[in-house]
């Protein structure tokens, strides 16, 4: 249908300027949407009885619409109409009228944050310096580089690009597109992905958020997915209910889940149990990878339970994918259909999420490198999950977000990044030797990546009041549940070494680290003993100074504050 004279009632809201007799016959009939007018001097007007004179009287300028007045000065005005502006008497010329409004605009809009909101300003000040005098020891945590920041914080964030590269929604987005398919680029670059085989969407706001489109881009709701039990050190976002069945994931309300759990005894998967549950629960995704296990995937076991069952088979790498990109770590990549992660934690990114897709010929026989076999059906999986990421789950990309990503992107191809993993690999391991030369239990008895799970109930602590001691002494950590716990209270901790690795720690700063971990155990004890283990009367016994925290503070502090920080300084 053709509206380019279609008639309209509509109107933007902007009244005419009073019209003066030349420009009567411009004006539209009541009821007529009015025309958005560039700035446009009208004829001068008297003040006073309608009538033109030298008197002071006012000028009149329309501005999209709205009329603007002005005064003239007290001088006569000049008869030739050509006369330069500055001659008229008028205060203003439109050039120092838009200066006017570059002004304005500049005056709110290049404020530094600390004249602009000084309260939020204090808050974040605090926050940077807890930063730099803490020790940082969750494993899901990392510190950026400044130019991950500068991304962030960029002008990026200012522009909306519903869609993927080549198919937006909104026009003006040529250079987000380039950005976009660069950070795509470097992801596959990142772990050794061959473009021909692999595709990969930058868009998820986290790795909860791309393994939910997975799921969504793959399933019906009701269909059955499986995955590490979260008491087991698994994720919620593979499913969850607790003990007395409430679903507490979105994976679990929307669908049917079931989890494989972790020996109670030894903390490995049992893949022999796991193996008969899936094939008696049938499964259409099962999924490896978690939260809080210390130990390698066996990636190839996983890949021939999925092929009995007929599942798709999904790794969320988020806690480990720095060491996966570094090699430090075995690769899912040659197993897995798809795999997701957060782009945040050991790869020392911003906050987010990714997913790597499978494109291409499947093989024909399963249970071997998928990169081996015989060519046959095809992959159908890009198309899904790139609609399930957009429009069905999220709206516009979060462009800073991704440009940052393909910085972070761009390091983790570099020596120096796989020289990093390397190294808190190494932290990590020397953390938990030194743990276990003081009689601490830990799970599995060791480490085979970034972090440590330290069972403390053979100190009968819990892991709540020794998480709140470590807090008041500016070590963070958080605590864990235990399978064997039947989720009722924290039996541990979990530890883990990138953030602190960032900063320049090496293995007998770790040495140091586990004295001062010992020592809050220490504390809680105590304060166990003396005012009780449930949380409401050992919170009550943290009241006031105690002097065995505030020394211990002391001493992390000046450990803490003598390493760099990276992206600001203090």
């Amino acid at each position: 249908m053709d509206l380019t004279h279609s008639p309209s009632n509509l109107s933007l809201g902007f009244m005419p300027a009073s019209p003066s007799p030349s420009h009567q016959s411009e004006q539209f009939s009541e009821g007529q949407a009015q025309p958005i007018q560039a700035l446009e001097p009208l004829q001068f007007q008297k003040v006073e009885n309608g009538e033109d004179s030298g008197e002071d009287s006012d000028v009149e300028f329309r501005i999209l619409g709205h009329c603007i007045k002005r005064k003239r000065e007290t001088e006569s005005m000049p008869s030739s109409s050509n006369s330069h502006p500055s001659k008229t008497g008028l205060t203003s010329s439109p050039e120092q009228d838009m200066e006017t409004r570059q002004a304005a605009v500049r005056s709110w809009g290049n404020q530094s944050m600390p004249s602009a909101d000084a309260e939020l300003f204090e808050i974040m000040e605090k926050e940077k310096k807890r930063q730099v005098n803490g020790i940082e020891l969750i494993a899901s945590e990392n510190f950026v580089c400044k130019a991950v920041m500068e991304a962030l914080g960029s002008h990026l964030t200012n522009k909306y690009s519903e869609g993927i590269p080549g198919a937006r929604y909104y026009g003006g987005n040529q250079f987000i597109d380039e950005i976009e398919t660069l950070c795509h680029q470097r992801a596959l670059a990142a772990f050794n992905l061959d473009p021909e085989n692999w595709g990969v969407n930058v868009q998820p706001y986290s790795c909860t958020s791309a393994n939910f489109a997975v799921y969504t881009g793959l399933l019906l709701p009701g269909d059955r997915i499986m995955g590490l039990d979260t008491l087991s050190g698994g994720n919620t976002s593979h499913g969850y209910y607790t003990p007395n069945g409430r679903k507490v994931s979105g994976a679990s309300i929307f669908f049917d889940s079931l989890p494989y759990k972790v020996n109670s005894q030894t903390g490995y998967i049992d893949y022999d149990k796991l193996e008969e549950r899936a094939l008696d629960f049938r499964p259409k995704i099962l999924i490896c990878g978690g939260s809080s296990y210390p130990r390698e995937w066996d990636y190839a076991r996983f890949r021939q339970i999925a092929d009995k069952c007929g599942a798709v088979l999904l790794c969320d790498m988020a806690q480990i994918s720095g060491l996966i990109a570094a090699k430090e770590c075995v690769s899912p990549f040659d197993y897995c259909d798809i795999v997701t992660s957060t782009t945040h934690k050991s790869l020392r990114g911003p906050r987010g999420g990714i997913i790597f897709y499978r494109k291409g010929s499947k093989p024909r026989k399963r249970g071997f490198l998928l990169s081996q076999g015989i060519e046959c059906e095809q992959y159908d999986l890009e198309e899904k999950i790139n609609f399930a990421v957009f429009p069905s789950l999220q709206g516009g990309p979060h462009n800073n977000h991704i440009a940052a990503l393909a910085i972070a992107l761009k390091q983790v191809a570099m020596p120096e990044f796989k020289a990093y993993m390397h190294q808190v690999k190494k932290n990590a391991q020397a953390l938990g030797c030194a743990l276990l030369k003081r009689k601490c239990r830990l799970v599995t008895g060791g480490t085979d990546n970034h972090l440590l799970l330290w069972d403390l109930r053979p100190l009968y602590l819990s892991g709540k009041n020794y998480e709140k001691v470590c807090e008041m002494c500016h070590i963070t950590l958080n605590t864990i549940v235990f399978s064997s716990d039947n989720g009722c209270i924290p039996g541990g901790v979990r530890i883990g070494t990138p953030a602190m690795t960032t900063r320049g720690c090496l293995e007998g700063d770790f040495e140091t680290i586990a004295d001062y971990l010992l020592r809050a155990a220490q504390i809680t004890s105590a304060i166990q003993r003396d005012h009780g283990k449930s949380q409401k009367a050992f919170l009550k016994g943290l009241q006031g100074n105690n002097k065995d925290i505030l020394e211990l503070r002391t001493r992390v502090e000046t450990f803490a504050s003598q390493f760099a920080m990276p992206g600001f300084d203090m």
